[in-house]
């Protein structure tokens, strides 16, 4: 009787590989010698064939000479690369470094190995930088690896202010400049910097104003006003008046360019709107395998979501999230080690223009279930939450302020005057210069207390409550009003009530009013808000013997008072609760 034996995969490909390179190293039955700049390689032409499309098209057709040959001499690739492709082809091994891999992409886009050329391609991504980003694009073209070439070029818009600084810039070549334009990637400067950049670089390299035009016609000039288009006048270009005569047919009398104001940009938008397109983001929360730290995109164009990033740590909750100058912050929250929940200070900023991520500053009292927000262009201000420290009493925590400012360019927190009532599970939003914080639990008490913090005095100021006590609510303003959606409070028998209404405050009056009933209230549903319409996405629809999770979004749109739900498709992937939700600027290309 004999009986099966289970080999682990990729063991038999592995055992093949190794002895097919014995038997070349060894030149045991060896039928092709390929020679390169008087170098002399024994191989195996099945093998060769196997591998690359060039060398099986050479040996299976028999009305090549080569065909028949048992010496081929290869030109248009060096001694060295071809030794580093053959090893591949037997081993599998490829040692790559800055130095080697542009001989080596040629001498595999020269013979068609496909598995080399990708390896190679995948290492200059890895590598790009502002010191090779441009010697990577024109690599990339001139072997066709057009994937690779976007790669850069994309490296190149995303830090093209530092990149025009750079003696680079005056190497770009007028086809390069022109595909970039053209292919609308995002930019991180403003659509005004990028006509006085092109006019410069036009300048530098004395082009006919025929090829600056064609460069200027694939500015956005919907995104430029027409004063600011005057403050280039003293450019003293002809093409510059043109420009902006034809803009000010475009524009309203206040010089300010129509399309600009039908796109809404907020004052957290990007510095550019150039390839970016204003998304919903479903940032963490629990779904049916656990917490997550994944962050998915719902890009409204497109209509699907999609994985963005993840956020670089621990797998987490409850911690404080903010967009500030169109970059995602992440601070603080709580973690689960052996079932203890531990809460940290960390920080993290996520730059969607440039797909990446950086630590911040720690803020000073580790917290999690608090608000964190957005003021003007440079701040953060963290309120309340729950807190750790050395000590924990009422008294010494009086003693410490419960509110923290980040500044953005000296990426440091400050103390500010505390809020007199201290909570956590509140909600906070800010207007002009304004934060307001509403709601949240106090020493096991639901409050309806709505405060506003004057970041200009520094003084706070209590106004008139909410409607009904409320926490884990979410906090939006559109125009000058404030719209308290979301949340539970208690009935007198201690068991937990849904919010079904969403709540208007009325800035100029400092009242309260029902602005909608809730179709379907659920807890913990993430809130955001974008443009004039309120997005509920996720939560749990509970009863008194169970939670089942949901993955519905709703809208609630503020100009119509409609609401709509459109199943299957602003619906998220998977059933998830106890996530927050932003609206940022993300480069609208495909994932």
């Amino acid at each position: 009787m004999s009986a099966a034996v289970a080999v682990p995969s990729g063991a038999g490909e592995k055992n093949l590989l190794r002895g097919l390179n014995k038997l070349r190293s060894q030149g045991k039955l060896t039928d092709v010698t390929l020679i390169v700049d008087e170098h002399r390689f024994k191989a195996h032409r099945v093998v060769l064939a196997a591998s690359s499309d060039y060398f099986c098209a050479m040996f299976a057709d028999c009305a090549m000479i080569e065909s028949r040959k048992e010496e081929i001499t290869l030109y248009g690739v060096t001694a060295r690369a071809m030794s580093r492709i053959i090893i591949y082809i037997y081993t599998s091994l490829l040692e790559l470094n800055i130095d080697n891999v542009e001989e080596t992409l040629a001498a595999a886009t020269h013979v068609q190995v496909k598995e080399v050329i990708e390896r190679c391609t995948v290492f200059l991504e890895q590598k790009i930088s502002m010191e090779n980003c441009l010697a990577i694009a024109s690599m990339a073209e001139i072997y066709g690896q057009l994937a690779l070439a976007e790669r850069a070029y994309r490296y190149i818009c995303a830090h093209f202010k530092e990149f025009a600084a750079s003696g680079d810039f005056k190497d770009v070549k007028l086809e390069q400049l022109h595909y970039i334009l053209s292919s609308n990637y995002p930019i991180d400067v403003s659509e005004l910097e990028l006509v006085s950049l092109l006019c410069t670089y036009g300048n530098d390299q004395q082009l006919e104003d025929g090829s600056l035009r064609e460069l200027l016609r694939l500015i956005k000039w919907q995104y430029v006003s027409c004063e600011d288009l005057k403050s280039l006048r003293h450019l003293n270009y002809s093409l510059v008046e043109e420009c902006l005569a034809k803009l000010q047919k475009n524009t309203k009398g206040d010089g300010t360019s129509l399309v600009a104001l039908e796109q809404g940009v907020q004052d957290q938008g990007p510095t550019n709107m150039r390839g970016m397109e204003l998304s919903l983001l479903k940032i963490g929360g629990f779904e049916w395998k656990g917490l997550t730290n994944e962050i998915m995109c719902f890009s409204p164009t497109k209509m699907k979501w999609y994985e963005l990033t993840s956020i670089p740590h621990i797998d987490q909750c409850n911690f404080g999230t903010a967009v500030l100058n169109n970059e995602l912050f992440i601070v603080g929250g709580a973690y689960d080690v052996c079932l203890k929940e531990y809460i940290h200070p960390f920080g993290f900023r996520y730059c969607p223009l440039r797909d990446s991520w950086v630590t911040i500053a720690r803020i000073q009292l580790d917290r999690c279930r608090f608000s964190l927000n957005a003021v003007g262009k440079k701040h953060l201000y963290a309120v309340g939450g729950i807190v750790e420290h050395d000590d924990n009493s009422e008294e010494a925590l009086r003693r410490i302020s419960n509110v923290e400012r980040y500044d953005l360019a000296n990426n440091s927190w400050t103390y500010m005057p505390s809020l007199q009532e201290n909570r956590s599970q509140h909600a906070g939003v800010v207007v002009g210069d304004k934060l307001y914080i509403s709601g949240g639990i106090h020493l096991a008490n639901i409050l309806s207390s709505m405060w506003c913090f004057d970041t200009k005095s520094e003084r706070w100021l209590e106004l008139a409550p909410m409607p009904t006590p409320c926490c884990d609510h979410v906090l939006v303003s559109i125009d000058n009003h404030i719209y308290a959606c979301g949340g539970w409070h208690e009935t007198l028998r201690e068991s937990r009530v849904l919010v079904e209404h969403i709540y208007a405050y009325d800035i100029k009056t400092n009242t309260w009013s029902v602005e909608t009933k809730i179709p379907a209230p659920k807890f913990y549903s993430g809130v955001t808000s974008m443009r004039r319409t309120i997005f509920f996405v996720g939560g749990l629809d509970s009863t008194e013997s169970i939670d089942r999770a949901s993955s519905e979004t709703m809208a609630y749109d503020l100009d119509t008072g409609d609401w709509w739900h459109r199943k299957d498709s602003w619906d998220t992937p998977n059933d998830v609760w106890e996530s927050t939700c932003a609206a940022i600027y993300v480069p609208s290309f495909d994932p």
